[in-house]
């Protein structure tokens, strides 16, 4: 996929196994083209930007050409879409690298960034915002359905150029950007009311790389991170008081984008007051993903039916882990769970379950490195690769338990301005059970089917299920790993036979 944006062009590209909805990115070239620059009002592409564009698109051409690349579809969007002389720019690009450029109305954008929303959150009720350079999608879902949409042309590039053109922007200039955003999205009757909305694009991306680094946050990308709008109107007020050419030394701005991120962080801050909203969740899918999966998908709309089991699923297939030895881990640890819940030994819920469960069948992606140290392979590569639909907090509490699902003692403080309280109870929680259903499934052949929980006179005890295979290193390296849960119920944990 080639998304020519107004600001910056990006091609990415993604292996996916036919007839599945198993997928990945596997490559991905950005480069800041600012195609839409010096537009005007008159909508007319300037030479330097249109030269910038096919050099970059015969860049692209040649690396699909060199990498095997044979599906491409080049997406043109707001910019070119508007441009009196796209024509030219097309043919051009068309003569030069046999690319055919297809070019997005403003509804189908609108549809692939809904598509793109819901594919990779667990939106199910709200709205969506995609910005970009050139223009602002905006949109309503209900029950995970587009119900309406819009593309407005409120883009970065676009309104820094007609309102902040000069090295510092003037209180006076940020409030005529701020009610022109105002005048044209308040017209807007469906926009307003609050509710959760999820914003998309680079812009916002960035903004929340920025807001992030300012917290005591792990290491992991922006995909969940919930923007608030006090926050965003401190990177707003940081960003006005230094001049364009050093707004790009904030922590976490791209310096390519230093000149028009002011002007973004208006456009989204003046959008979310005028709909009543707090704060916009992040997500690192954008128009590509939803072009990309509205291919990919089956249904129609093309959505996963549940994003964030999509997403675990997705991730292990990705490292090809031993799906029946994982599914097990995960039947155990559940199985414990309950039990302990229904002796009243916790009061975890739904929420909990899922992240053990999502740990569980990602636990072993690490031994796509190495089998030694695998705990802490598994541990990188779930915080690295991401996982759709979670929050950071989850992502990061999903990689704890894989992390310390053989040895170890859990480390909430891990979480930093993640953490809550009672965090470390729960992970030792989590962590101790997944060990034991780990432990018990170590001769990875099922031998222990199933496991019960009984609780009297302060211990509690673990009853396996033989399943017709010999138990005894099942049961033997069970009862060697019970102290972390032991510690976490501080109570006694014995293994019977």
């Amino acid at each position: 996929m080639i998304d020519m944006g107004s600001n910056s062009w990006r091609l990415v590209v993604y292996g996916w196994e036919p007839g599945t909805a198993w997928w990945s990115l596997t490559d991905e070239i950005r480069e800041a083209v600012r195609v839409g620059a010096g537009m005007g009002e008159d909508n007319v592409l300037q030479p330097e930007p249109m030269e910038r564009a096919v050099h970059t698109a015969a860049v692209f051409s040649s690396f699909c050409r060199a990498a095997g690349v044979e599906q491409i579809e080049p997406l043109a969007t707001s910019a070119i879409r508007d441009a009196s002389n796209r024509d030219e720019l097309l043919d051009e690009i068309r003569r030069t690298t046999g690319l055919e450029v297809r070019v997005v109305s403003g509804e189908e954008e609108a549809r692939y960034g809904y598509l793109a929303i819901a594919n990779s959150t667990t939106l199910e009720d709200g709205y969506g915002i995609d910005l970009g350079g050139g223009s602002v999608q905006l949109m309503r879902l209900e029950g995970r359905q587009l119900q309406e949409s819009i593309s407005l042309p409120l883009g970065t590039v676009r309104m820094s150029e007609r309102f902040l053109p000069e090295e510092k922007a003037s209180s006076k200039q940020i409030k005529a950007l701020r009610a022109h955003v105002r005048e044209e999205v308040e017209g807007l009757d469906w926009w307003g009311g609050g509710g959760r909305l999820v914003g998309i694009g680079g812009t916002i991306r960035n903004l929340a790389a920025a807001a992030q680094k300012e917290l005591d946050f792990p290491d992991v990308d922006v995909g969940g991170f919930e923007l608030t709008a006090d926050a965003l109107d401190e990177l707003i007020e940081t960003l006005a008081d230094r001049p364009a050419s050093k707004r790009g030394n904030v922590k976490g701005i791209k310096p390519d984008r230093a000149d028009v991120i002011l002007g973004g962080a208006l456009v989204l801050a003046t959008a979310m007051e005028a709909g009543g909203h707090d704060l916009v969740e992040v997500s690192e899918a954008g128009l590509r993903e939803g072009a990309f999966l509205g291919n990919v998908i089956e249904g129609d709309p093309p959505l996963f039916e549940d994003v964030r089991r999509q997403s675990v699923e997705n991730l292990a297939h990705r490292f090809n882990t031993a799906p029946a030895h994982v599914g097990h881990v995960a039947r155990l640890s559940l199985e414990m769970f309950d039990g302990l819940l229904e002796e009243g030994l916790h009061q975890y819920g739904d929420e909990e379950r899922e992240l053990l469960w999502a740990a569980c069948v990602l636990h072993d992606i690490g031994t796509a490195i190495d089998y030694d140290d695998h705990h802490r392979h598994s541990h990188y590569l779930i915080l690295h690769a991401g996982l759709p639909g979670f929050t950071p907090r989850e992502l990061v509490l999903i990689g704890l338990i894989a992390r310390y699902h053989r040895k170890g003692d859990p480390d909430a403080s891990e979480l930093g301005d993640l953490g809550r309280k009672g965090d470390q109870q729960l992970l030792d929680l989590l962590c101790g059970v997944i060990r034991l259903a780990e432990q018990l499934e170590r001769s990875r052949d099922q031998s222990v089917e199933a496991v019960a929980i009984a609780a009297a006179n302060g211990t509690v005890t673990l009853e396996p299920r033989h399943g017709g295979g010999d138990t005894s290193v099942a049961i033997w390296s069970a009862r060697r790993n019970s102290d972390l849960l032991a510690r976490a119920l501080d109570l006694d944990v014995e293994v019977a036979d």
